[in-house]
């Protein structure tokens, strides 16, 4: 199947459960970035700040770009003035250089805090009592231009289908219990980034609401790696 019609077949799957799809495009070129965008795909997500910006400039600008890999505080700068959503916070530290770089731009941007819940060392994310001492800081209810959309996780890379749904379980309990705890009156934190190619319809079963899938839309195939300039 062509990228534009795995597209078409995942928003026949996703729109009708009200489940955003975003296209992993990292690495992929601009032209089957193109294709997606042409059978309707919006929300696009890569890992590399470089790689990002070039695409950026590159391609139509109602394309909702989304930070999804590990984001080094200073290169928070040079993506501050278009993010649509950086999915990976996992520090207050990082928090505090989006709140400066989103007040520079005249901008509130929002973000996903991301949670460990995989056992992989090599996994990032706050820990579960990070992230309730992040939430009951003063420095955070002092960050006026990022706005907590909701949280995000990545389960263990495993076969046992059994671990991948207890962990996304947990997250859901977790997303349920800081909504109710500390986002009460904002309508805007509704947002579960649960799911990739590989277990996307387990994240689904268990609440996920955004899923991040890369091969189930670009293919396996191998692809020109994108260079940077």
């Amino acid at each position: 199947m062509s990228i534009a019609d795995n597209i078409r077949a995942l928003k026949n799957e996703t729109d009708a459960i009200n489940v955003a799809l975003l296209a992993v495009s990292k690495t992929k070129p601009v032209e089957d970035i193109m294709e997606a965008y042409d059978a309707g795909q919006r929300l696009f997500g890569e890992n590399n700040v470089q790689e990002l910006v070039e695409k950026y400039e590159q391609l139509p600008k109602d394309i909702e770009w989304h930070l999804i890999g590990h984001l080094q505080s200073n290169k928070v700068k040079y993506i501050a003035p278009f993010i649509s959503m950086i999915e990976a916070v996992d520090s207050l530290k990082l928090l505090q250089e989006i709140n400066k770089h989103a007040l520079k731009n005249d901008r509130v941007i929002d973000c996903l805090l991301q949670v460990y819940i995989a056992d992989e060392e090599t996994k990032f994310g706050l820990q579960y009592d990070e992230l309730i001492e992040l939430l009951h800081s003063e420095e955070f209810s002092a960050l006026k231009n990022i706005r907590i959309r909701g949280l995000m996780g990545i389960a263990t890379n495993t076969d046992s289908e059994k671990q991948i749904k207890e962990e996304f379980y947990e997250l859901r309990t977790l997303f349920d219990g800081v909504k109710l705890s500390y986002f009460r009156k904002e309508e805007s934190f509704n947002v579960l980034s649960m799911g990739m190619s590989s277990d996307y319809k387990i994240a689904i079963e268990q609440g996920s609401n955004l899923i991040r899938l890369g091969s189930t839309v670009f293919g396996t195939r191998v692809v020109k790696h994108w260079k940077n300039n």
